[in-house]
């Protein structure tokens, strides 16, 4: 059984597409556990209970947490020994959880599966933005289930990430042992895998595609890219795990993490688009960004 949390505030009719989308895997050995934001939507809790599932159960938040403290109480929620985090606006093609299923019995002892991912638009069309074309080129080539850990895929990820947050699976005992940081939104995905593996933990890929990432203007991520809070947080982000992972031995990923040239590319590559759009403040975020790399330290930043 695998556990699918659904941390939900936004679209509501892209919220039943990806409901709709777990609805038909051609795996039944699932559980769906939303967990409403306190969208302002009446219609919401009432829809779920007229699709009159068992496999699916509902929590509506008295307040709204926010979207890391959210994933937090879905986290809280789960019973199960294995967690997909979903997004509320992608989609699980039929095989998705049989695939994961298919994974964590080549691997049981594996912390985090990673499947095949196509991309989509707001619309639900195959896409394939520079973001996705350069992860694409960074993701590991494999013709059959494999696992992969250590320092070699640290460095991997920490150069560009290349997975998906909603599409990965995980230990449930290793989401809650390790938990979230607390100071990470757009990047906590990149933060908690990170952590994960620099704790001895392993990840299973399973070349199949499987599930449906949508990339969209709206997105909680294109926004925060867009006015530069991205750039600002993974900056925080590679400074501290730069100094965590020296600390840990791991040196390579230590310098990858202060160079973070990735990142650093993505926002050159906004940075035209900001100019011509006479947007000062982003343009200057985003030449703060390339200029700046982490700066090497010692100390364990908290």
């Amino acid at each position: 059984m695998i556990d699918l949390l659904l941390p939900f505030y936004g679209d509501p009719d892209l919220m039943r597409q990806t409901v709709a989308s777990v609805l038909a895997q051609d795996c039944d050995d699932w559980r769906l556990v939303v967990v409403d934001d306190g969208y302002p939507d009446d219609s919401i809790g009432p829809w779920f209970a007229s699709l009159g599932d068992p496999r699916i159960r509902y929590h509506r938040n008295e307040v709204n947490l926010g979207a890391n403290l959210n994933y937090r109480r879905a986290v809280e929620l789960a019973e199960t020994e294995f967690v997909v985090i979903l997004g509320a606006d992608d989609l699980a093609l039929p095989t998705f959880v049989g695939d994961l299923h298919q994974a964590i019995a080549a691997y049981p002892d594996a912390h985090i599966v990673s499947v095949g991912v196509e991309v989509i638009d707001g619309t639900g069309r195959p896409a394939m933005p520079l973001v996705d074309r350069v992860k694409s080129w960074m993701t590991p080539q494999r013709d059959g289930i494999v696992r992969v850990a250590g320092e070699d895929l640290m460095v991997s990820l920490l150069h560009g990430n290349w997975t998906y947050f909603p599409s990965l699976c995980w230990r449930l005992s290793e989401l809650r042992r390790i938990g979230f940081r607390s100071d990470l939104h757009v990047a906590q995905d990149l933060g908690m895998l990170v952590d994960v593996l620099r704790d001895g933990g392993t990840m299973t890929l399973h070349p199949q595609v499987s599930f449906q990432y949508r990339r969209h203007a709206g997105s909680d991520s294109a926004v925060k890219t867009l006015d530069g809070a991205r750039f600002a947080e993974e900056r925080r982000y590679f400074r501290t795990v730069a100094a965590q992972l020296a600390d840990g031995g791991f040196d390579r990923a230590a310098r990858t993490a202060r160079r973070h040239v990735t990142s650093r590319l993505h926002a050159a590559a906004l940075l035209p688009t900001a100019v011509r759009t006479r947007n000062t403040r982003a343009a200057k975020a985003l030449v703060h960004h390339i200029a700046e790399s982490a700066r090497p330290t010692r100390r364990v930043l908290e």
